[in-house]
C-alpha cells in the first residue's frame, strides 16, 4: 500500500504558493481553550493550593487532599536512577554527561574595562535564582527534554530547578524520575496543565514562584506560557516538530526514509520535507517509504503527518536547494550531501544542522550535546536554541570617574536639552567640572 505524500519542483509557476501552502501552520488554541486556560489561572492566583489540588483530581484522575501527596522527594528520583536496567541508566547518564560538556562550553562570565580617565564599563553576567520546568506525562512523557532543559538551567548557576509532570491516573514515569535525578532538578510536583503553569508563575503555599518556565506541553500548557509571559520569562511557543533533509541523491533511500520517519512519528502535526536535486533519488525514498512504513509501530500517525505535511521537493541545483533551507528555517536540518562543511556559509536560518551522511537527527535528540529545544515553525529566522544563556542575566555595569562624569556630561546635557529633558540635563551637568 502506497502512501500519499505531496511531490513538486521549485520551477512550478505556483511554487511559491506551494510551500505557502505546505508550511502554514496554525494553532489551534481558539477562543474556547483561551478563556479555559484563563479560568484555571485566575483560580489558581486566587485559591492556590486548593485549586491547584482540585484540578489534578479532576484531570489526571487522581484522589489526593494534600500537596504533600503531589510532592517527590530526592531519594525518590535517586532510586528511579538507581533502579533502571543498567543499560538504560549507562545511556541517561551518558547522554546527561555529554549534554553538561556541551553547554559548559556555553557558559558567559561577567567583563569590564576601563577607559584612560578612569571609567569602568562592562556587564555582569547573573544566574536566575529560580526556574520551572515543565515536562510532559502519560504517553508523552520525554525524558530526554528533561536533560537539555534542566542541565543548561543547572551549568548557568541557578540554584532550584522547580519540575512540575503530570501522573494521570497516579502513574510515574520512573525514567523521567530518574532523568530528573541526572539533571540536578531541586524539587518536583506532580502536577501538569495551565495549572501548573499558573502555579509557578504566580506561586501557591507550597509551590515557589519562579523566574523562567521552559519545556514543551499540550495546547493548553502553551497558551498557559503565553498567557503569562511577562510575569515570568518562557522559551519559547513551540510548534510541531519538523525536518527538512537536503541530499545530493548519494545517501542510502532507507536511511532518509527513517530520517523522514523520525519526525513524523512525533505526532500527525509534525512535518517532514526532502528536497533534492535528483528526481530519480526522490523515486527512490518514495520506494523506500512506502517499503518501511508497515514496519512501523507508530504507521498511522507517521502516514497522516507525511500526506498532510510533507512533501518532495526538487530543486533545480545546489544553490536553489540553500534557497529552499532557508525559505523553510526549519528546526532541523539534514545535509546529507558531500562536504557539508561548504554549505555552512550559505544556510542562515536553521535550528540546529546535520552535517553529513551519518548524522541523524535522532542522535541530536538524545545525546549527541547540543539542545534539541529548537526554534520551530520559520522561527528559526529570528529565534536560537535553548541553551545556558537562557538561565542568565545580563546587567550593564557603570562606574565613572570624576574626569569621565564630567566629560560625558557635557554630551550627555546637549543630547538631554534637544529632548526637552531639562531635569536629565541639569543632573548632568552637575557634575561636569568647572
Amino acid at each position: 500500500m502506497t502512501i500519499e505524500i505531496r511531490r513538486f519542483s521549485s520551477q512550478q509557476a505556483d511554487f511559491a504558493q506551494q510551500m505557502e501552502g505546505l508550511l502554514s501552520w496554525e494553532s489551534v488554541s481558539d477562543a474556547a481553550v483561551q478563556k479555559t486556560v484563563a479560568d484555571i489561572i485566575y483560580d489558581i492566583r486566587t485559591r492556590g493550593d486548593e485549586a491547584l489540588i482540585e484540578f489534578t483530581n479532576k484531570f489526571d484522575r487522581m484522589e489526593v487532599s494534600s500537596m504533600a501527596e503531589l510532592e517527590l522527594n530526592q531519594q525518590q528520583l535517586q532510586e528511579a536512577l538507581d533502579g533502571l536496567p543498567a543499560d538504560r541508566r549507562e545511556a541517561l547518564l551518558v547522554a546527561a554527561e555529554r549534554v553538561r560538556a556541551y553547554h559548559e562550553k556555553q557558559k558567559q562570565d561577567s567583563w569590564s574595562y576601563t577607559e584612560a580617565d578612569g571609567t569602568m564599563l562592562g556587564q555582569k553576567v547573573t544566574p536566575m535564582d529560580r526556574v520551572g520546568l515543565y515536562v510532559p506525562g502519560g504517553k508523552a512523557a520525554y525524558p530526554s527534554s528533561v536533560l537539555m532543559n534542566a542541565i543548561p538551567a543547572h551549568v548557568a548557576g541557578v540554584q532550584e530547578i522547580i519540575m512540575v509532570v503530570p501522573t494521570p491516573g497516579g502513574e510515574l514515569n520512573q525514567l523521567v524520575l530518574a532523568a530528573a535525578a541526572a539533571a540536578g532538578v531541586s524539587r518536583v510536583f506532580t502536577v501538569g496543565g495551565a495549572q501548573a503553569v499558573a502555579a509557578l508563575a504566580y506561586g501557591t503555599d507550597t509551590v515557589p514562584q519562579v523566574d523562567k518556565i521552559v519545556g514543551p506541553g499540550n495546547i493548553y500548557v502553551a497558551t498557559a506560557k503565553r498567557a503569562v509571559f511577562g510575569q515570568v520569562g518562557i522559551d519559547m511557543i513551540a510548534g510541531p516538530s519538523e525536518i527538512l533533509v537536503v541530499c545530493d541523491g548519494k545517501t542510502d533511500p532507507d536511511w532518509i526514509a527513517m530520517d523522514l520517519f523520525s519526525q513524523a512519528e512525533h505526532d500527525e502535526d509534525a512535518q517532514s520535507i526532502l528536497v533534492s536535486t535528483d528526481a530519480d533519488y526522490l523515486d527512490a525514498v518514495k520506494a523506500s517509504i512506502d517499503k518501511l512504513l508497515p514496519t512501523m509501530e507508530r504507521q498511522d500517525i507517521i502516514r497522516t503527518s507525511l500526506t498532510e505535511r510533507g512533501a518532495l521537493i526538487l530543486a533545480k541545483d545546489k544553490d536553489d536547494a540553500i534557497a529552499i533551507a532557508n525559505r523553510i528555517a526549519p528546526e532541523h536540518l539534514e545535509l546529507s550531501v558531500e562536504d557539508p562543511e561548504s554549505w555552512l556559509p550559505t544556510i542562515r536560518h536553521a535550528g540546529a544542522i546535520f552535517m553529513g551522511r551519518y548524522t541523524a537527527e535522532a542522535l541530536g535528540d538524545y545525546c549527541a550535546g547540543p539542545n534539541h529545544v529548537l526554534p520551530t515553525s520559520g522561527t528559526a529566522r529570528f529565534s536560537s536554541p535553548l541553551g545556558v544563556y537562557d538561565f542568565q542575566k545580563r546587567s550593564s555595569l557603570i562606574m565613572c570617574s570624576a574626569d569621565g562624569a564630567s566629560e560625558l556630561g557635557k554630551t550627555a546635557s546637549v543630547l538631554a536639552r534637544g529632548e526637552f529633558l531639562t531635569a536629565h540635563a541639569r543632573s548632568a551637568e552637575y557634575r561636569i567640572k568647572d
